[in-house]
């Protein structure tokens, strides 16, 4: 058998010896009680306010004298009130002369009702059966500002001075669901009361021409409504439900 060289065995001892060594300061490490980490400090949570939105505020509460039923202010997105429909023009004509809203974004409505026919688009509930099974009643919820009815007018107007959104909300009568038009004070209003009549069946009085856009002028319910049933989907199930592609390497 050959001999090995000497360096050869010098290396290999050398190697060996450092390989002891690191084992035994590992187990010293390991032996050793570890030190407490640092406690860190709760961070303290930052409320968020909005001076713009509540000077805002403050002024639709002096020129509507204290017609504001509710309020709120979602820091840098805006304000939100709610009054009575009787005053559902003049808070509109407060919010253009007091806070400088000229630009008018948008109209419409909400129907609150929680829908009878449960959720349409639910795989479970989308399949056609023989109609037996009961769907549970669920209490109306509101968004923000709260409400006592099942319809609710809303619209957005906006400041370009001031910088700020103002939502205005108000509730509708169950019985006779209509309110005053807001074109003598946005004229931008018009088709979007149009639209709401069509899809709500609301009314808006003193508008000049309460034609619809979308539908027939014969045709009969509004689509919108959550008591309106959506025929086509009791007939035949939501494609994108049904209809699913299979992913590669998926079995059918």
């Amino acid at each position: 058998m050959a001999e090995i060289p000497e360096h050869l065995l010098k290396r290999a001892q050398a190697a060996r010896e450092k390989a002891e060594s690191q084992q035994k300061a590992e187990t010293t490490d390991s032996t050793q009680p570890k030190e407490p980490e640092e406690t860190k400090e709760v961070e303290e949570v930052e409320v968020l306010t909005d001076e713009n939105a509540e000077e805002a505020l403050s002024i639709l509460e002096t020129a509507l004298e204290g017609k504001i039923l509710d309020s709120h202010i979602a820091p840098g997105r805006g304000l939100w009130i709610r009054v009575d429909v009787e005053d559902w023009r003049s808070a509109a004509k407060a919010a253009k002369e007091t806070l400088d809203c000229k630009f008018f974004d948008w109209l419409s409505a909400i129907d609150w009702m929680p829908s009878p026919y449960g959720r349409e688009h639910e795989t479970e509930q989308d399949q056609i059966g023989d109609g037996s099974e009961e769907v549970e009643e669920k209490e109306m919820e509101w968004g923000y500002t709260g409400g006592e009815t099942r319809f609710q007018l809303i619209c957005r107007v906006y400041s370009i001075s001031r910088k700020i959104g103002v939502m205005i909300k108000a509730d509708l009568p169950d019985n006779d669901p209509r309110a005053l038009s807001l074109i003598p004070i946005y004229a931008g209003a018009n088709w979007h009361e149009r639209e709401a009549r069509e899809m709500f069946g609301l009314t808006f009085d003193e508008h000049p021409d309460l034609r619809n856009i979308y539908l027939p002028g014969d045709f009969e319910g509004h689509p919108l409504r959550k008591d309106y049933p959506l025929l086509s989907r009791r007939m035949k199930p939501w494609p994108g439900i049904v209809d699913v592609e299979l992913l590669p390497g998926d079995e059918e």
